[in-house]
């Protein structure tokens, strides 16, 4: 069921999945990361939607501003806070027999998410998919650390190696490019005493009083990044082991989960989670 809502002036563009069985109390709003719009890559959001609302979970996807067919200038993740209160908003209008809603996103929307969830109430859970937390010094440590030491064990390479068709002078410069940025990055963050992205979403995160499902890929450098500034952090560590985490991790997916039997793994477990709030 399509719905129009307005933000700041602009129409926002959404599709309302109403729940098959109306007895359920927990709804679900569909975060689009960017660029991209409420379909997902691999119409991941609209299967979702559909499977959710099939098990008595009502969900509400949408567009920020500025992409798909909503209003508006197009905006970075950490401006769309009056974006997903709209949404929020026009979701517990057409539906008002919810108790409480869940946050789902991917990517830089779990973290938007992240941020947004410590300023409603009516936020009762969260589920992220490889939250992003990149930074310069992050992406290019990332990169060093899991890139490089797949590439040099893989039969691949040395096959190319052997054949001569490897140019070692381009990845010296390659890799030495990328180990000054992560060292140089690191180095001038400890001076300038601001709070980098991996500070702010482990904050948010934590100080959220609701439930997380965290869901990780094993194949994304994205998730990787995050999993990496996880054991920079003993507090981060013990907070992802407590109570009011789960995590589940799919060793084989990639960032946007792109075959199916990947994607109806996370909807089964985004379905069962919900329910589970549900149940409490």
């Amino acid at each position: 069921m399509p719905v129009v809502f307005d933000c700041a002036g602009e129409p926002l563009v959404g599709i309302l999945h109403p729940a098959a069985d109306v007895s359920g109390d927990i709804g679900l709003l569909l975060v689009v990361g960017g660029p991209q719009y409420r379909v997902g890559s691999h119409r991941q959001f609209v299967l979702l939607a559909r499977a959710l609302a099939s098990a008595g979970i009502a969900t509400l996807r949408f567009d920020y501003r500025g992409m798909g067919d909503s209003g508006g200038s197009p905006r970075d993740f950490e401006d769309v806070a009056p974006d997903i209160r709209a949404a929020l908003d026009c979701f517990c209008r057409e539906v008002p027999t919810m108790t409480g809603v869940v946050l789902w996103g991917l990517c830089d929307a779990a973290t938007a998410n992240a941020f947004y969830a410590l300023t409603d109430p009516r936020v009762v859970g969260q589920i992220a998919l490889n939250p992003w937390v990149r930074t310069e010094a992050g992406e290019a440590g990332a990169y060093i650390k899991h890139y490089y030491l797949n590439r040099i064990m893989s039969p691949a390479f040395w096959r190319k190696v052997l054949a001569l068709q490897f140019a070692p002078k381009d990845a010296l410069k390659d890799f030495m490019g990328k180990w000054r940025q992560s060292r140089g990055a690191t180095s001038s963050m400890a001076v300038v005493d601001e709070r980098p992205l991996p500070k702010r979403l482990y904050d948010a995160q934590r100080g959220f009083g609701g439930r997380l499902l965290l869901i990780l890929s094993g194949r994304d450098l994205t998730a990787q990044e995050y999993l990496d500034r996880v054991r920079e952090s003993p507090d981060w560590q013990r907070w992802l082991e407590s109570s009011s985490v789960d995590i589940r991790r799919l060793d084989e997916a990639d960032h946007t989960f792109s075959r199916a039997t990947w994607r109806d793994q996370v909807a089964e477990w985004s379905r069962d989670w919900i329910q589970s709030l549900s149940d409490h």
